[in-house]
C-alpha cells in the first residue's frame, strides 16, 4: 500500500517531464506531438453499448493481438472494440488493421485518471498484452469490477530482475488480474514470481498470424522492382546494428546480392539511408517507387506496414533487434512464409520461439555481423539448404499454432 500511495504521488510531479519528453521525440517522430489529450486524461472515451477493451503498447503486440480480436469478433459480434496504445507507431498499426475499432492512446498511469478512463469505458473485460504492467491501471479494474486478463503474457529473466526491485508495487497489481494466458512455461514460472495467479500456459498467438494475401501480393511486386538478384533482407534493425551490418556486407564478396535494411522505427529511415550512403554504397528507398538499379547495393524499405512484403520478397531474413542487445524482433514472421531466418545471440524477447526454432532446425543462430553476412552467402549459394530450412520453418509455425484458441477459451 506504501509503496502504491508514493507511485501515485510520483505521477502528477512526472506530467512536466512527459511533456518535455514528448517535445522531444516529436523532434524526429511529429506524431507524438498529437492527441495530448489522450495521453493526460483530458478526453475519455464515450460509454455506450457492450465494449471489449484491448490494450498492445506498440506494433509488436498490436499485430500479436490480430488473431485473437478475430475470434473475440465472432464471439461477441454486438460489441464496441476500443484498442489503446502507448506509441504513434502501434496507433498507426492499429488503425490500420482494426479500422472498425475505436483507437485511442492509454493515459499515463495517474491514479485519477486511470479511475475516471475505466469508469468510462465501462468494459465487459479487459485484455492487456504480452507485458503491460501499469499498477494503477490494474487496481482500478479491480475496484471497479472489471475483469482485467494479461494475454500473450512473456517475461524474460532481465525483466524479471528488474520488476523484483520493486515487488512491493508489482506483486498487488499482479494479483489483481483475473488470469493470465502465458505464453511458455518459463513465463508462467517467472510471472508467478511477480505474484500472478490463475496462470494458464497458452503458447504464443504470433504463430497464429496469417500472413495478409494484400502484402504477399506487394512482395511479389517488390520481387519485381528488384529482378532476379539473391536478396538478404534485414529487418526490424535497431540503432547500431545496421553500421555492423553494413561493414560486413563492405568486406564480404557479395557479388549481385541485394541488401535489403528494413529499420525498426520509422524516425530512422533516413538516418539509415544516409548512413548508408555515407560508407559508399548505392542505395535507393522503397519510397522512390521506382525499379531498383542492377548498380543498387543498399534498398532501404522505409515504409511502415510492409515487413510481410519485404519477407515475401527476400530469399533470407535477418531479425533485427538480436545482434546488439535488444532481444530479438519477431522471427515468426518471416518464417511463417517459409523464409530461411538468421538469428543474433541477443534473443531474450523471444527467448522460446527462438530455442524452438533453432531445435527444429528452422533458424540459425550467428554471433556477429560478419557470421551474418558469411552464412547469408553460403546460404543464398546453395537453394538446397535454403529449401530445407524453408520447409523447416513453415513446419515449426505450424504445429505451434492454437494460443488465440486457448485465450479465448480462458476469456470466455
Amino acid at each position: 500500500m506504501i509503496a502504491r500511495a508514493l507511485y501515485s504521488l510520483l505521477w502528477p510531479l512526472a506530467t512536466p517531464l512527459l511533456r518535455r519528453y514528448l517535445r522531444k521525440r516529436a523532434r524526429q517522430a511529429p506524431a507524438y506531438l498529437e492527441h495530448w489529450d489522450e495521453r493526460f486524461g483530458d478526453a475519455l472515451p464515450q460509454a455506450g453499448g457492450e465494449v471489449i477493451w484491448l490494450h498492445a503498447v506498440s506494433v509488436g503486440e498490436t499485430r500479436a493481438a490480430q488473431p485473437l480480436l478475430a475470434r473475440l469478433r465472432e464471439q461477441y459480434p454486438q460489441a464496441r472494440f476500443v484498442i489503446t496504445q502507448m506509441t504513434p507507431t502501434g496507433r498507426a498499426t492499429a488503425e490500420q488493421l482494426y479500422p472498425d475499432a475505436e483507437v485511442r492512446y492509454l493515459p499515463y498511469d495517474n491514479v485519477r485518471v486511470m479511475r475516471r478512463f475505466v469508469a468510462a469505458l465501462r468494459p465487459r473485460f479487459g485484455i492487456l498484452m504480452e507485458t503491460e504492467l501499469w499498477p494503477n491501471l490494474m487496481h482500478a479494474c479491480h475496484e471497479q469490477g472489471v475483469p482485467l486478463y494479461l494475454c500473450n503474457a512473456r517475461l524474460s529473466e532481465k525483466s524479471l530482475r528488474g520488476y523484483r526491485r520493486i515487488l512491493p508495487l508489482i506483486r498487488p497489481a499482479m494479483q489483481a488480474l483475473t488470469a493470465v494466458a502465458a505464453q511458455s512455461e518459463d513465463d508462467a514460472r517467472r510471472l508467478a514470481r511477480l505474484g500472478a495467479r490463475n496462470i494458464h500456459v497458452c503458447g504464443n498467438t504470433k504463430y497464429d498470424i496469417t500472413p495478409p494475401p494484400a502484402q504477399l501480393e506487394l512482395g511479389r511486386q517488390f520481387r519485381q522492382r528488384i529482378g532476379e538478384r539473391p536478396v538478404l533482407v534485414c529487418a526490424s534493425t535497431r540503432d547500431g546494428e545496421e553500421a555492423l551490418i553494413l561493414d560486413a556486407w563492405r568486406k564480404a564478396k557479395v557479388g549481385r546480392s541485394l541488401l535489403v535494411i528494413v529499420p525498426r522505427h520509422p524516425e530512422r529511415f533516413v538516418a539509415v539511408a544516409q548512413s548508408a550512403a555515407e560508407n559508399g554504397f548505392a542505395v535507393q528507398c522503397r519510397s522512390d517507387n521506382l525499379p531498383v538499379s542492377p548498380q543498387t547495393a543498399v534498398w532501404i524499405g522505409d515504409s511502415m506496414g510492409e515487413l510481410f512484403a519485404y519477407y515475401a520478397a527476400a530469399d533470407i531474413a535477418f531479425v533485427g533487434g538480436s545482434l546488439l542487445d535488444f532481444g530479438s524482433q519477431n522471427l515468426i514472421e518471416p518464417a511463417s512464409i517459409g523464409l530461411p531466418v538468421l538469428l543474433g545471440p541477443s534473443t531474450y524477447n523471444f527467448a522460446e520461439a527462438a530455442k524452438l526454432a533453432l531445435a527444429a532446425k528452422a533458424a540459425r543462430q550467428v554471433r556477429n555481423a560478419d557470421e551474418l553476412v558469411a552464412t547469408a552467402m553460403q546460404l543464398l549459394s546453395d537453394a538446397g539448404q535454403r529449401e530445407q530450412l524453408a520447409v523447416a520453418a513453415r513446419r515449426f509455425t505450424q504445429i505451434h499454432q492454437g494460443a488465440s484458441r486457448r485465450c479465448l477459451a480462458l476469456l470466455s
